[in-house]
């Protein structure tokens, strides 16, 4: 068959999406597909992938000030042009698509006039993170019924978690759903030997900083215990919406030992965790948003860097759980005190080569990217082909 993967952000470019649809389009070719990918064109100075068998095409696209393709500006000059883009081209067996569901809505219309089936990757409820920027109940209203529409007409909607799959039935949802869970590219985050500084250890933020994160929880609870720890790093990686609010936070403590650096790609994040004395993540309650797990756990685990987690969802019961036979750090209510108190136990007791080894190969066995992209390849190559009337 030939399969169109649709998505604002593809390889090279990281996101949290890019290890995922990297897999699932390298596992279709490798069955044998033809693979084509509907994307955006690179950040000025980013040198393109070498995807073999996988044809990817690249368009024009705004990008917001930090060059991310985020907001609805944005969304828009990827979406609007998305749909001569797929008209143009000889259709294919199989749509694709990955959020926001501005691109869903997109491809759900077009693949009616083309007659095509189309395939959802829920990794989240957008309308409920967008509660969080915006208190605008038009704004809100427009989105739920956007992404209602995307997923309604999807043959088969892929949801990361059991929350997103219960969401969406909240919603009013009845498309089949799958729960594939998340995963890690386990070929570019695995263990290596750590060669951090004994004498400058460092905490690392890997990740977006949005509304709903509360990130800076870390660095009020840093700012407290780094008259104990002066040689102590914090170092946030990444982009999104609170990083003025983050760095503004940073100057009122007067806080010399904390770093922001722009999002890198996965081969280069993978050092830096490797050498992290733990990862923080987070998830503030109280959003709307409390059924997400933070992905930001994987990439981390998977080079055996502990987490610290901080706040609700199902991400706090993953690591509760795990943390009786792996050493994969712990997790903390989202309270400050609590918080400063977790980061001063991984500074004074870090964890050795010999368990975050252990803590690697083991999420390697669980989490592996590969795994849930086989799972989607056969589910989409063995519903494709099968008659649906539910879009007529």
């Amino acid at each position: 068959m030939h399969i169109v993967i649709v998505s604002r952000i593809f390889a090279p470019e990281a996101s949290a999406a890019t290890p995922i649809l990297t897999s699932i389009a390298l596992s279709f070719q490798r069955a044998g597909h033809r693979v084509t990918v509907l994307t955006a064109r690179l950040p000025a100075g980013t040198a393109d992938i070498d995807l073999p068998g996988v044809t990817i095409k690249r368009a024009r696209v705004l990008r917001d000030r930090q060059g991310y393709v985020r907001g609805y500006l944005q969304y828009l000059s990827f979406d609007l042009p998305l749909a001569l883009r797929m008209l143009a081209r000889r259709r294919a067996d199989v749509y694709f698509v990955e959020p926001p569901p501005t691109t869903g809505a997109v491809v759900r219309v077009i693949t009616w006039f083309l007659r095509r089936p189309y395939f959802y990757r829920a990794a989240d409820i957008w309308s409920d993170a967008a509660q969080m920027a915006t208190g605008s109940r038009i704004v809100i209203g427009l989105l739920r019924s956007v992404e209602r529409f995307a997923l309604r007409g999807s043959r088969i909607a892929f949801a990361t978690s059991d929350g997103v799959a219960d969401r969406m039935r909240e919603l009013g949802v009845q498309s089949p759903t799958i729960v594939t869970g998340w995963g890690v590219d386990t070929t570019t985050f695995h263990f290596t030997p750590r060669r951090v500084q004994k004498d400058r250890p460092y905490l690392i933020y890997a990740g977006t900083h949005s509304e709903w994160h509360g990130a800076g929880i870390f660095i009020d609870a840093f700012a407290s215990i780094s008259k104990d720890h002066p040689d102590a790093r914090l170092i946030f990686v990444g982009n999104g919406s609170e990083r003025g609010a983050l760095m503004a936070r940073v100057e009122s403590f007067g806080l010399t030992t904390v770093e922001f650096k722009d999002a890198v790609v996965g081969s280069e994040l993978a050092p830096l965790l490797a050498g992290a004395t733990a990862s923080l993540a987070s998830l503030k309650p109280g959003q709307g948003y409390d059924y997400a797990f933070t992905t930001k756990a994987f990439p981390s685990l998977a080079v055996g860097c502990p987490v610290v987690f901080s706040g609700v969802g199902p991400t706090r019961g993953f690591i509760d759980a795990a943390r009786n036979d792996h050493a994969i750090g712990e997790a903390v209510p989202y309270d400050v005190d609590a918080v400063a108190k977790a980061l001063d136990r991984a500074l004074r007791y870090p964890v050795d080569d010999k368990d975050r080894r252990v803590t690697s190969d083991w999420t390697a066995q669980h989490y592996s990217v590969e795994s849930i992209a086989q799972t989607i390849l056969h589910m989409v190559t063995s519903t494709a082909t099968t008659p649906d009337d539910s879009d007529t």
